[in-house]
């Protein structure tokens, strides 16, 4: 949604405070007989650290995932967990109290200091995570000198549909397959090695999506072996197939554009301000600025600038323009703020925007050039001015809602805009938390579901899923009411990290995903990543994900929770000239998050150049200076769009990574033979030049034809279609 330091620096909810956190009560081992087959892992706090609460046992083998292997402490004080796994390599963490040490071989809070402060015992090696941390490696059996083979066609991360072809992979240790075929009855596909991690392999191959059995042909050093026959599932996860080869493009929707200045004063109607206590209201907030007004303390949550639906129908060309085919909006109905996450009613666009028929005019004209529309759906906490917490709030026990939310005081107590009367976002007052594990609250918020998928709204974007207390009950039956309306509608978490626990195909078809683009584009095009590093980053998410999901991650990189794209590549806060260097690693930042699978995704004003950071002021949600557009960077985003358009490899789910070079990072799109697309990125203040496979290419921008070497410009990029 937004960071907690953004929140407290805006004076987002006037008279609340954050709440501190306190140490969790300690976790007492169950008593029941534990299931200690598998392999052990052990956790045992050295002397002096603080009170662990809870520990888990995240890892390759799960996802990353905190919450699949939860660790029990045993009576002697150490925590320990088993995991049943295939011979093979493994990396993991140990996640404790709710955060991750950055390197398990060195970490002076739990480390042992008799073991050099690590986390694990002297013989067990860590490796580089990809963020500036290492992370501990497990040998499984005779790992590294075995073939380790690893496929499930019931593991989506191994068997998904995507382009309508069923996407069979497997894993293996590095080094040890010299080829490998896919066989269903008569037809023999060979496969291709399409990841390399520091210890796992993962190949690839296709098949038509009615094959119902096949086998795999293995060819190692020691010969071939076939492994199978195996059945694939009917009930597998699927790529919706509009979203993969589409551009996306998120709406700030009161700082996008103007259209209709009648509607501008209404901001006054619906305001959290005025439902806090009169004591603790601070400065009025201002109703309405001039588009190109000053930035005022209020500017994140409630000085409005008058951006509305209209505003967005009388740009529908510009964004054609673009190549646009998604609109993310951020929340759009009725709101006691600016960003709109605290909600009143779900049911209601906010009249500040429009009305239905406002919407349901933008959803034609849309559709007319081939766009869809994407709504923000918050169903973790409400606004005070949701009538249901109110009513709660004022009527205590009497209040058939008082079971919606959790209450800190006695009835009759509730002061409105409290955060220590009841939970709420991040102990924010304005935005008290729903329970959702009482029907009547499901219901409440699946009826939202219902309703717009109904009107036909085809993507749904979910704020902080992962704050609800009972979230995987919760998405699974929204994932069921969401696709029985339309099966095609397209769901996206909002979750910042590499998770593939959300991925699973009953939960969403991706997230937002800031871990390729945050994590890997933006530290690599900074320098803050080597090309190595980056790759191994990249290597490990996909190996992950299920290819279904990779072919419609929600690509993105700057959004309005964090600074600019272009503020962040160096170019300084709202108001400076970037320098040309900023601007070129813009371009190089874009053109990355372009040539991934799945979507990528701009935030309104980026193709202008527009500058802004996370400041106190949340500059990076200033209103769109359309008459400041820069022309080149435009120019660039609209080439972008083009491409992905015309190329039927950008449109493909399949990725293959190629070895990182110096400050070269590479990797191929599309099926292998004619029509792939190479995609080569130089991060380097210097040119650099890398060998390309064999053939001729042709370079997508300029249409030149290269064979050989291929130069590529400093902080540049070059894409190339195979002749």
């Amino acid at each position: 949604m937004f960071p907690l330091r953004l929140l407290v620096a805006s004076g987002l909810l006037a008279g609340t405070t954050a709440c501190s956190e306190s140490a969790p009560a300690p976790i007492v081992a169950p008593p029941v007989t534990l299931d200690t087959t598998g392999v052990p892992f052990v956790f045992t706090p050295p002397a002096g650290a603080p009170a662990v609460g809870s520990v888990a046992l995240a890892g390759s083998f799960n996802g990353w995932s905190t919450t699949a292997n939860p660790m029990v402490r045993r009576p002697d004080g150490t925590w320990r967990a088993w995991v049943t796994l295939p011979e093979a390599l493994y990396e993991f963490k140990f996640h404790i109290n709710g955060a991750w040490p950055a390197d398990m071989c060195f970490d002076r809070t739990w480390g042992d200091p008799a073991r050099q402060y690590r986390l694990v015992d002297t013989t067990t090696t860590c490796v580089d995570d990809g963020n500036g941390g290492r992370n501990a490696v497990r040998a499984v059996g005779a790992a590294g000198t075995e073939l380790a083979f690893s496929h499930s066609p019931t593991s989506p991360a191994l068997l998904s549909e995507a382009g309508g072809l069923l996407s069979v992979r497997f894993r293996a240790n590095v080094g040890r397959v010299r080829s490998a075929t896919l066989r269903a009855g008569a037809t023999s596909v060979p496969m291709h090695r399409q990841l390399v991690s520091r210890l796992l392999e993962t190949w690839r191959g296709t098949l038509p999506a009615t094959v119902a059995t096949y086998s795999i042909d293995v060819e190692t050093p020691g010969g071939t072996q076939t492994f199978g026959p195996y059945t694939a599932p009917g009930a597998r996860f699927r790529a919706v197939p509009w979203v993969g080869g589409g551009v996306g493009y998120q709406i700030f929707p009161d700082r996008f554009a103007n259209g209709d200045p009648r509607n501008d004063s209404l901001a006054l109607s619906s305001t959290e301000h005025d439902m806090m206590p009169a004591a603790s209201r601070g400065a009025p907030p201002v109703i309405t600025s001039q588009w190109d007004g000053p930035v005022t303390d209020r500017h994140c949550c409630h000085q409005y600038f008058g951006g509305d639906l209209q505003g967005v129908i009388d740009r529908l060309d510009h964004l054609q323009s673009l190549g646009v085919t998604l609109l993310y909006f951020n929340p759009i109905f009725v709101a006691g703020s600016a960003h709109g996450y605290d909600t009143w009613d779900y049911r209601r666009v906010d009249p500040v925007f429009g009305d239905t028929t406002t919407l349901r005019a933008l959803l034609t004209a849309a559709q007319a050039r081939g766009m869809r529309i994407m709504w923000d759906f918050v169903p973790n906490h409400v606004g005070v001015g949701h009538p249901e917490f109110r009513d709660a709030a004022t009527r205590g026990t009497a209040s058939p809602f008082w079971p919606w939310f959790t209450f800190k005081v006695p009835p009759g107590q509730v002061q409105i805009g409290n955060g220590t009367h009841y939970e709420a976002f991040w102990g924010f007052g304005s935005m008290p938390k729903l329970d959702t594990r009482v029907a009547a609250v499901r219901e409440h918020l699946l009826g939202a579901v219902r309703q717009w998928t109904t009107f036909g709204l085809q993507g749904i974007r979910v704020d902080v899923p992962n704050e609800l207390w009972n979230a995987a009950e919760f998405f699974r039956e929204f994932r069921q009411v969401a696709k029985g309306i339309a099966p095609e509608t397209y769901l996206v978490g909002e979750i910042w990290q590499r998770n593939a626990s959300w991925l699973q195909g009953d939960q969403f078809d991706a997230l937002m995903n800031y871990a390729i683009g945050q994590d890997v584009i933006e530290r690599f095009v900074m320098g803050r990543a080597s090309a190595g590093t980056a790759l191994s980053a990249m290597a490990q998410l996909y190996a992950e994900y299920p290819e279904a999901s990779a072919a419609m991650q929600f690509n993105v990189i700057s959004t309005h929770d964090n600074a600019r794209l272009l503020t962040k590549m160096g170019g300084g806060e709202l108001g400076a000239t970037a320098p040309a260097e900023a601007h070129a690693r813009q371009r190089l930042a874009s053109a990355m998050l372009y040539a991934l699978p799945g979507i990528p995704v701009t935030f309104q004003g980026d193709e202008c150049a527009q500058l802004g950071g996370t400041g106190g002021r949340e500059e990076n949600r200033y209103p769109v200076q359309w008459s400041r557009c820069d022309a080149a960077t435009l120019a660039h985003y609209r080439l972008l769009g083009r491409l992905r358009r015309e190329v039927p490899a950008l449109q493909s789910s399949a990725i293959r990574l190629r070895p990182a070079e110096g400050t070269v990072l590479s990797w191929l799109r599309g099926e292998p033979g004619t029509g792939e697309v190479l995609m080569v990125f130089n991060a380097g203040t210097g040119p650099a030049t890398t060998a390309l496979p064999p053939g001729t290419w042709t370079d997508l921008a300029t249409s030149a034809p290269e064979t050989g070497a291929l130069n590529v410009p400093a902080v540049g990029w070059r894409w190339l279609r195979r002749n």
